[in-house]
């Protein structure tokens, strides 16, 4: 600290001031204390201005001595002022939820993948600082790749980079994705425990914001039923639903041909060959069961009873003979009472398509009986309403669509139609009530139990809540970008996001919310107090404890100097 002096046209000021930088690496000063005027101190330190400077300057080292001591006891002195204006475009509040994704980033080796990426390009910018930026901004604050370059300016280390350096990125990053796949989950095995001998499989769709086809972005049967062109997307999750691999096709192709080069990608590159392949009945083709009907892989796929020929869908459909999970004995399902609610029934049969011998396996479940009856009802009364207004529409092609209860019936006069009548399909209600609770599963694994493979089966929602994660929390959809390989990076970040996001649940051991997890990260903020530290603004909870003890850093002290927050900040890259 220093004396410091201010004149003006009436008196010379006297003040000690302190020196420092500010959380923009730039050099300033702040007053510590006034001392008063050199009139006034004249007359108690005088008598000449060279006693007053002398005083002054033992003052100031006095405040030196005691900001050390307060500095050693983690106390620094903070002086405001009430009637001081804030300066402009200063910053004070700024995120740290990226610290506890910034840890996952580097136990998952990101930086050093980028570094392989260097060699193989020549480029000027800090690709690993774009590409952490872009995934840490895709779960806290997605938007587009603009909105996330702002976004990351109110990180506590905001980015060195230019805007237009991330676009240049993109171009690589596309380039470099399947190496990108390839090399986290490599590295994702030193990180979480995987289970890669059960590997889940489904596709869905992104919409864009134009009106014409280009590349590959197509028109297509979508997800969202938008008249958007659209890109599809095939997505592998491990058994434990966390991301492995995923790649893009047109989104007027067939969904069920992107299975066989990406599960070549993965048994290549990724060295998984031993596994059991997943997947709904949509992606379950004859096709793809051969696919995975091998030495080292099988499969275990959700059958249509529906689409089933005539003589196993009566076996289906037949209520004898099925057996209860639990103790395996025989159940007629018309002698149901209200303590089998709870339970789950099912029954075997061979099952021999075209090409290959399978096991088809039939479960019933009460429950499952009585939602489908409660939404179907629903249904009726729209039908019903509908005919009450006198709206016959034509049945579009949504399988959940009411009108499809309305059937139509000509009046015939003298041989020729005179009217024609709509009423209630009494008997496409009776047919659909059929179906009630029954759910079929198809399998060549002939020497597993039934409990093991509907135990399987039922893992499959975890692949449709990295779906929902994607486009709904990191706002996956609409897709903005036009060029392919711009849309292909953008797939891999929101890929990178995803897998990030859910080794960080895994570690937190699933006991938070998808929503709880997020609004704590988007609220982690810090408020930086004269440039000599930070206080934490966000709330305490067994939370914030918990990401606390998965990262190996603590942030819920009152007051983080800067020099702490710096050594919080290396031991979130594992320093």
């Amino acid at each position: 600290m220093k004396v410091n002096t201010s004149k003006s046209k009436n008196a010379e000021s006297f003040y000690i001031k302190q020196s420092y930088i500010d959380t923009n690496g730039k050099s300033t000063s702040r007053t510590i204390r006034k001392l008063g005027t050199l009139e006034e101190l004249l007359k108690e330190h005088g008598p000449t201005r060279d006693d007053v400077m002398k005083w002054a300057r033992e003052q100031a080292r006095i405040e030196t001595e005691k900001y050390e001591q307060e500095k050693e006891n983690h106390c620094l002195p903070v002086t405001f002022h009430p009637n001081r204006t804030i300066p402009y475009g200063e910053k004070r509040k700024f995120d740290g939820g990226y610290l506890f994704l910034q840890s996952i980033y580097h136990t998952l080796k990101l930086p050093s993948v980028c570094r392989k990426i260097r060699g193989k390009h020549h480029y000027a910018y800090d690709l690993n600082a774009i590409l952490s930026d872009l995934i840490y901004a895709r779960i806290l604050d997605p938007g587009s790749k603009r909105s996330s370059y702002k976004a990351a300016q109110g990180f506590l280390e905001p980015p060195k980079y230019e805007l237009h350096d991330v676009y240049r990125a993109l171009s690589v990053l596309a380039q470099e994705s399947d190496f990108i796949q390839s090399e986290v989950y490599k590295n994702s095995l030193d990180v979480v425990k995987r289970n890669y001998h059960v590997l889940y499989y489904d596709c869905t769709n992104y919409y864009f914001e134009i009106e014409q086809e280009d590349g590959n972005k197509k028109y297509g049967k979508s997800k969202e039923h938008r008249p958007n062109p659209i890109i599809q997307m095939g997505l592998f999750t491990d058994g434990g639903g966390i991301p492995l691999a995923f790649s893009l096709f047109p989104g007027n192709q067939n969904e069920q041909k992107s299975l066989k080069p990406l599960e070549k990608k993965v048994m290549e590159d990724f060295g998984c060959e031993r596994f059991i392949f997943c997947s709904d009945a949509g992606l379950a083709s004859e096709n793809n069961r051969i696919l995975n009907h091998s030495l080292n892989r099988a499969f275990i796929v959700t059958q249509s009873i529906k689409k089933l020929s005539a003589e196993y869908k009566e076996l289906a459909l037949n209520r004898k003979r099925f057996r209860r999970l639990s103790d395996h004995k025989l159940v007629d399902l018309d002698q149901l009472t209200d303590d089998d609610s709870d339970q789950l029934f099912y029954k075997e049969e061979p099952y021999s398509s075209k090409k290959l011998e399978q096991r088809l396996i039939i479960t019933y479940s009460p429950k499952y009986a009585a939602y489908q009856k409660e939404i179907r009802q629903k249904q009726i009364e729209r039908a019903m309403a509908m005919l009450k207004a006198g709206n016959h529409k034509k049945q579009r092609r949504n399988p959940n669509d009411p009108a499809r209860f309305i059937a139509k019936e000509a009046v015939t006069k003298e041989g020729e139609i005179a009217d024609v009548l709509y009423c209630l399909d009494e008997a496409k209600v009776a047919e659909e009530a059929r179906y009630d609770g029954l759910y079929a599963v198809c399998t060549d694994l002939f020497d597993d139990s039934v409990g093991d493979i509907l135990k399987v089966s039922e893992g499959r929602w975890q692949i449709e809540a990295c779906f929902r994660i994607m486009k709904t929390d990191f706002s996956a959809r609409p897709v903005y970008l036009w060029r392919d390989d711009r849309i292909q990076a953008h797939f891999l970040i929101c890929f990178l996001a995803l897998l990030v996001y859910r080794i960080l649940e895994k570690k937190l051991e699933k006991k938070y919310t998808c929503e709880e997890i997020l609004e704590e990260l988007r609220e982690y903020q810090f408020a930086d107090i004269q440039g000599q530290g930070f206080i934490p603004l966000y709330t305490k909870t067994k939370l914030t404890d918990d990401l606390h003890k998965i990262s190996g850093f603590r942030t819920d002290f009152e007051f983080l100097t800067k020099s702490k927050m710096r050594e919080i900040q290396k031991k979130s890259k594992g320093k």
